[in-house]
């Protein structure tokens, strides 16, 4: 029977993005939660080389940072980071050179989503629907930061992420967990996980240090979910019928000094596939991802090849890193007293960067309800689960909504199109959408992980053909288009370039600059 013992010990096992970002969560917000103070330890491997692809973050890290106490300018910095304002997609509805929409992260004028296209058909037709309802796309596409040196840290203009090194930010949060939250850390082999009598994870055994025993444990051991996995049995729920993406080859591409810098995810779709292109200050990180059961390596080796040619013509391809994964998640995140945190609790192909936001999401779950005694935890889990298993349903059908819209012709392609492999809440939703545009009523989750925009812009973006306008857009909403327009050219006025912002922000803090490799 479970004891009524306060958990005032957390132990994170693995390092990582993963496990320090959870851990700086807990030894920053964690007193406030539990109402006293929590002890922080994290167990890592010293051999064990993390995965380090996960570049891309949501907006949600503005505030992450924030409350773990990170300086932005300092973070920008170490983490050879860059401004992200969303994701464009080229070639995704039919490969054509003209295909290619936007998904930016600031919603659409505000207002009845009928409204709101009924406005866009009758007043901006000739513009796409992005950037007929938002700003962002224009200050993306003139390779504007979303924010002025003057503003206040983590303050924008629009809406922002990160591109980032995630190397080093994750050697950043260790040196700030360590240094300025006393987070207790191990580097040591984790050999063994002893246990109670009635189950739960009583420590973990080192080869040198001997047991580090908690109270609670994150798992963010990756894909081996060391404790949530081979410890406690929880099962991995395989999504690959949906999702058949189980590839990658990456690349590093040094770019010049003097280089825009792109202030979106570019997401290029290929024959059985798509590539990510992502912008950092010294590099580019590209990758191809695809499906081993349409396209083998040598041929998505080519693949890659071919487009760094197009986009870097003239640049050696640099060393590639070939890397397998499966779309899924565990059965059950929460177990006893043990919660799976990143790659532990599954991983879907990065389209749209769902890791390390899932991560953030977690660990802010937990510090909400954390549990005040060991005989609160069960239904803290099954609050967790079930919130969880809704949030990773959620965004494979808003993944599965990118190729389900394509017309291209490969083989790839029309699989994704079965209606056998549609989960069946999206078909209904498909079905609904040819007469009302995503809204609220379609997803009444309080906190989505994807909200009603991002539908629309991946819709209409695709060439989802819009529902019946009434007979007049109305005069507001026709007004709110316009006021778009002209906050687009006021924006592209007053925002600096890309580059220019961290060529500045190097200048004022040439130490720190140099600390990067960058003078």
């Amino acid at each position: 029977m479970a004891s009524e013992a306060t958990i005032d010990r957390v132990v994170v096992v693995g390092g990582g993005t993963a496990g320090w970002l959870a851990a700086c969560l807990i030894a920053a917000r964690g007193p406030a939660a539990a109402g006293r103070p929590i002890a922080v330890t994290l167990v890592e491997s010293p051999d064990v080389p993390t995965i380090g692809v996960g570049e891309g973050t949501w907006p949600t890290m503005r505030r992450t940072l924030e409350r773990i106490g990170i300086d932005e300018a300092d973070f920008l910095l170490a983490c050879d980071a860059a401004f992200k304002q969303g994701s464009r997609f080229e070639g995704w509805r039919t490969g054509a050179g003209d295909d290619g929409y936007d998904h930016p992260f600031v919603p659409p004028a505000a207002g009845d989503p009928h409204a709101l296209v009924a406005a866009w058909r009758a007043v901006a037709a000739d513009h796409s629907f992005a950037d007929a309802v938002a700003a962002q796309p224009a200050v993306c596409a003139h390779g504007l930061a979303p924010r002025q040196r003057a503003m206040p840290g983590y303050a924008g203009a629009l809406n922002y992420a990160y591109h980032l090194d995630a190397g080093k930010f994750a050697a950043l949060l260790a040196a700030h967990g360590v240094g300025r939250l006393g987070i207790r850390h191990v580097r040591d082999h984790v050999v063994a996980v002893a246990k109670t009598a009635d189950g739960d994870v009583a420590a973990v055994r080192t080869r040198d240090h001997g047991d580090i025993a908690g109270d609670l444990f994150l798992d963010c051991t990756g894909q081996a979910a060391l404790l949530i996995g081979d410890t406690l049995g929880s099962g991995f729920v395989d999504r690959s019928d949906v999702l058949p993406n189980d590839r990658a080859l990456a690349v590093q591409l040094p770019v010049a000094a003097d280089s825009p810098i792109a202030t979106q995810t570019i997401a290029t779709a290929h024959a059985a596939g798509w590539l990510w292109d992502i912008g950092l200050p010294t590099r580019r990180g590209i990758g191809c991802v695809y499906a081993s059961a349409y396209m083998d390596d040598e041929a998505a080796l080519a693949t890659l090849t071919g487009y760094v040619a197009r986009v870097a013509p003239g640049v050696p391809l640099p060393p590639v890193r070939r890397l397998a994964f499966r779309s899924g998640h565990r059965e059950r995140f929460w177990v006893r007293n043990c919660l799976a945190v990143g790659l532990s609790a599954g991983f879907l192909e990065p389209l749209e960067a769902s890791a390390i936001v899932l991560v953030e999401l977690s660990v802010e779950a937990l510090l909400a309800g954390f549990p005040a005694d060991r005989t609160a935890m069960p239904v803290h889990a099954r609050r967790f689960d079930a919130l969880f298993r809704y949030r990773w349903d959620r965004i494979v059908e808003f993944l599965k909504l990118h190729y389900v819209l394509s017309a291209r012709p490969e083989r790839y392609w029309r699989d994704h199109r079965n209606p056998a492999r549609l989960p069946e809440r999206l078909a209904d939703l498909l079905a609904v959408w040819r007469h009302h545009p995503p809204s609220a009523a379609d997803l009444p989750h309080a906190d989505e992980v994807f909200p009603p925009a991002s539908y629309q812009y991946v819709l209409y973006g695709m060439g989802w053909p819009a529902p019946a306008a009434p007979a007049a857009a109305e005069p507001t909403m026709v007004e709110a288009l316009t006021q778009v327009r002209r906050r687009g050219r006021a924006l592209a006025a007053g925002l600096p370039a890309h580059r220019d912002y961290f060529d500045a922000l190097r200048r004022e803090r040439p130490a720190a600059a140099h600390a990067t490799g960058r003078s």
